[in-house]
């Protein structure tokens, strides 16, 4: 969830943290660190972590007449 109360902290989703490409984080605080790397001075910005992809629906199993508005 995005914005659950107990985030693991992480530099991926971390307020001073910028990505630099690869698996590098440029910290404001600790300067570069690795992507799953974490300090104490987590603050967690919720724009910067990305969701993950939706449950596509399996539309084999429903027939054409359940996704209509026709009566």
């Amino acid at each position: 969830m995005l914005f659950k109360k107990d985030i693991e902290p992480s530099c991926t989703y971390c307020r001073h943290g910028r990505p630099l490409g690869g698996n590098e984080i440029g910290c404001i605080k600790l300067g570069i660190v690795s992507v799953d790397g974490r300090c104490k001075r987590f603050a967690y910005n919720p724009l910067a972590r990305t969701p993950s992809k939706p449950i596509s629906l399996n539309t084999e199993v429903y027939e054409e007449k359940e996704f209509s508005l026709e009566v």
